[in-house]
């Protein structure tokens, strides 16, 4: 089981007043007034900590070495080798940042970093994003339900689906010009209302306890637990509700590769390799790596497999 649940003691709940606090800089260095930290562009770089409650909504692995996950990224943006992110994600400003939310909303709205977040509170998650590749990582993620995003801008009756854009910034994206670019830009990500709506779906914007890393994402990600690691589009600065399913990147450039849901689901092969192992990084390499089971949805059945209920997942992967 994936899903642990189990109470939160009140002494963990952080106070909203504290984690809203900024920090304050004493001599050109970083000292903490209060536990609570949101510093995004430059001083996101010193790796400030994070003031979050424990989430009962968490695995129960232990996390992926912090080093392995903050430098073996996915993110085509810098590059297509795994540590592309790492090398070169540096040079994305992250401040100031904004998000337009828009479609079919009763009220459209661009909000900066810092609106989004003064009427949230962060939690720490502990999920485990599975990528097609065959490899996992189970990483402590600080964010908050995309839920209370879209709750505040109303969507309308007829909004039935939720598309995502990245930003588009050549000139710090080395990924996005030149031979380097793989994809047709911007990163185009979607799902359902319904997914976006549940419990388990995060905009993230930290982990391990500190502000999200730019090669992780930052300032603010998506993150689903139960589907391929690609579903979850890092530097988000659109989201709109719409009718339509949305397209979305990888499977604008190959439909049969990567379908619009990418649920994990260990039936469904991957065409040029199979999808029913994993490979959890930090835990051996090369020969020597263990293979583990994969789960369907993730280990997240329990709690998501009702939302395709009646479904065919074997035709809409």
């Amino acid at each position: 089981m994936i899903l642990k649940l189990k109470p939160i003691p009140s002494l963990e709940i952080t106070p909203r007043d504290v984690y809203l606090r900024r920090r304050e800089f004493l001599g050109g260095a970083l000292a903490a007034a209060v536990a609570g930290v949101l510093p995004w562009g430059a001083a996101a770089a010193a790796a400030a900590p994070l003031a979050f409650s424990k989430s009962v909504f968490s695995t129960d692995e232990p996390p992926t070495p912090k080093a392995d996950a903050t430098s073996y990224n996915n993110f085509y943006e810098f590059g297509t080798r795994k540590t592309d992110a790492s090398n070169y994600a540096g040079a994305l400003k992250t401040s100031p940042w904004s998000i337009t939310i828009d479609g079919l909303v009763s009220k459209p709205a661009t909000y900066t970093l810092e609106d989004i977040l003064k009427p949230v509170s962060l939690e720490e998650r502990i999920y485990r994003l599975r990528c097609v590749e065959g490899w996992s990582m189970a990483v402590p993620w600080i964010g908050f339900p995309l839920s209370a995003l879209l709750s505040r801008v109303e969507p309308l009756g007829s909004a039935k689906f939720v598309a995502f854009e990245t930003v588009v910034r050549p000139a710090e994206m080395r990924g996005q010009r030149g031979w380097f670019q793989t994809l047709d830009w911007p990163y185009r990500e979607g799902l359902r209302l319904d997914e976006a709506m549940h419990p388990l779906a995060i905009l993230a914007v930290g982990l391990y306890g500190e502000t999200l890393p730019n090669q992780n994402g930052a300032p603010v990600r998506l993150v689903v637990p139960w589907k391929y690691g690609f579903k979850s589009i890092k530097s988000v600065v659109r989201i709109s509700l719409v009718e339509k399913q949305p397209v979305t990147s990888w499977n604008m450039l190959d439909r049969d590769e990567y379908g619009f849901y990418s649920n994990v689901n260990p039936e469904v092969d991957h065409p040029r390799w199979s999808q029913k192992t994993e490979r959890r990084i930090g835990d051996g390499s090369g020969l020597f790596a263990r293979r583990h089971p994969t789960l369907p949805f993730n280990g997240y059945g329990e709690q998501v497999a009702n939302l395709y209920a009646g479904m065919d997942l074997m035709t809409y992967f």
